[in-house]
Order: C-alpha cells, then structure tokens, then sequence
C-alpha cells in the first residue's frame, strides 16, 4: 500500500502537472477565438503579413553584414523560409474562403428580415452583399485555375444546351484582377457604411447628454461601441490601397512592401476587433430610453481580408 500511495503520488507530479496550472482567462479567451473560421483566418492573416514584412528586412540586414564583412553570403536562408511560409499561409487562407459565400448568402437573407435601422445602410449592405457574390465565385476558379485544376476554357452554360459548342477562356490574371474590383467596391461601400454609422452613434451620444440618470453601463457602451466604429476604419482604411492596388492589372504600387504594410494594418485593426468581439462582457441591464439598438449597424458580415 505504501508503495501504490508512492506511485499514486509520482503519477499526480508528473502526468498530473497541469494540477498545479491555474485556469487561464486569456486562454480561454483565444480558444473561444480561434474555434471560429473567421478568428483562425485572423490569426493567420496576422502571421501571414509578419512574415512577409520580416522577410526582405532579414535579406537587406544579411547584405549590408556582406557589405561589412560579417557574412560570407548576402542571403539568409530563414528569410526565404518566412517567405515560403507566407506564401503556404496564403494559399491555405483562399482555401478556406471556399466557405465565405455561404455566410454571405445568409446575412443577406436575414437582412431582409431584420434590416439596418436606416434606409441608406440597408440599400448599402444590399450592394455590399451583391459585390460579395461577384467577389468569391471569381475568386475560387482564379485558385483552381492557378493550381491548374481546371482546364484553361471550360463549356458555357449555353453550350450544355447542345446548340453552341461556345467555351469560356479562364485567363487567372484577369480572373484574380476582376475579383479584387468586386472587392474594392465593398471597401468603398464600406466608408458610405461608416458614414452612416458615424451618424447614428453622434444621435445616441446626444440623446445620452439630453438625458437624465444615465447609467455607467450606458456610457462604457458608447464607448465600446465608438471604438468599434475607430477601429473599423483603421482596417478599412487600410484596405484601401490595397483594393486600388490588387485591382489593376498593373498594380498601383512599385514596392510590394507597401502592400504588405498596408496588409498587416488591417490584419492588426482585424485581429484587435475580432479579440474584443469575443470577450466575455458582463451582462448589461435592458434601457428603457427608446434609443434603439446600432450595434448591428457597425457590424455586418466578416469582411475577407486579402
């Protein structure tokens, strides 16, 4: 008995170890997070970009060493493994944008029935929704294309009648470029949505001043929620350049390092709103002010970062 209590007790210090862990609000916090598609993507997005960015400072700081003496090489090989790593990252997050049109087809169905609180907003998430279901189809045959899992013309759909034998070239080049103009015209929409926004938070913030015996909760709300608004558009700010950028056959910028700057703004603005979303807020007692509710009016459907 001694010895199965030595045992017993042996078992607890050591497979048992994480007795001694106490409970972590923060990692539940970032399991909560990441269990969704949209928090993984934000996480991944955030790597992707920091990968990117770290990369070509990796390979001027290996140069200027050669240039010194300090390196044999001007290369380094981790930099081209960040590179190679962003690249796989990127890859994986347009695989898995192959389930973004689902969301979105139920965010404009529910949208019908439980529209924006103005007429303007509804209209704009109307147009917004119909960009979305240009954005993805586009998007998903520019991916199997580019990985050649699809022939390069295809039959049309007036073709499976049995009349015309007429098939659609699938050029990737043009079909990535088209797809980012349905993009860049939901980030434009996007600040038409922030205006309309901005307005409904300036009419609760003077209906709070107007009022009497306003609560605490009530305040630490509207500055929640202007933070949300702030923070939406840090990330579509930077969006911006980055529409204009990938929508031109061209591009628009020289440096694919701003790009990537602009890239991992967003992705930090994305990930810092999506944090917050997920935390768990003390539950707040129901106003009975007659102020309706514009949390739905700042946020409406994920946005899908580049």
């Amino acid at each position: 008995m001694p010895h199965a209590h030595a045992i017993a007790r042996l078992n607890d210090a050591t497979l048992g170890a994480f007795a001694f862990v106490p409970p972590s609000a923060t990692l539940d916090h970032l399991v909560r997070y990441l269990s969704t598609w949209s928090g993984t993507d934000k996480l991944f997005t955030l790597m992707q970009y920091t990968l990117k960015l770290v990369a070509p400072v990796l390979i001027a700081r290996a140069r200027l060493q050669h240039r010194f003496g300090l390196r044999k090489e001007p290369t380094r090989n981790v930099s081209s493994s960040f590179a190679k790593f962003a690249d796989i990252i990127g890859d994986f997050r347009m695989l898995g944008r192959f389930c973004g049109l689902f969301p979105v087809l139920q965010w404009m169905i529910s949208m019908e029935r439980s529209p924006p609180p103005t007429r303007a907003l509804l209209n704009i998430e109307r147009l917004q929704g119909w960009s979305m279901l240009v954005y993805y189809p586009l998007e998903h045959l520019y991916y199997l294309r580019m990985h050649n899992l699809i022939p390069v013309a295809i039959p049309s759909i007036i073709s499976l009648t049995g009349r015309y034998s007429r098939r659609i070239n699938l050029n990737a080049g043009k079909l990535a470029v088209w797809s980012c103009r349905a993009w860049a015209v939901y980030v434009l929409l996007q600040f038409a949505h922030l205006l309309e926004d901005r307005k409904l938070l300036l009419m609760k913030e003077r209906h709070l001043r107007k009022g009497k015996d306003v609560s605490v909760e009530e305040k630490k709300d509207l500055r929640r929620r202007w933070g949300v608004f702030w923070n939406e558009v840090v990330a579509n700010t930077a969006n911006l350049p980055l529409a204009i950028h990938w929508s031109l056959e061209k591009g628009f910028f020289s440096n694919e390092l701003w790009p990537t700057i602009f890239a991992l703004v967003n992705a930090m603005a994305s990930f810092r709103s999506g944090w917050k979303a997920t935390a768990l807020l003390p539950r707040k007692p129901v106003a009975e002010n007659g102020v309706g509710d514009f949390d739905n009016s700042l946020v409406t459907v994920e946005k899908q970062e580049m």
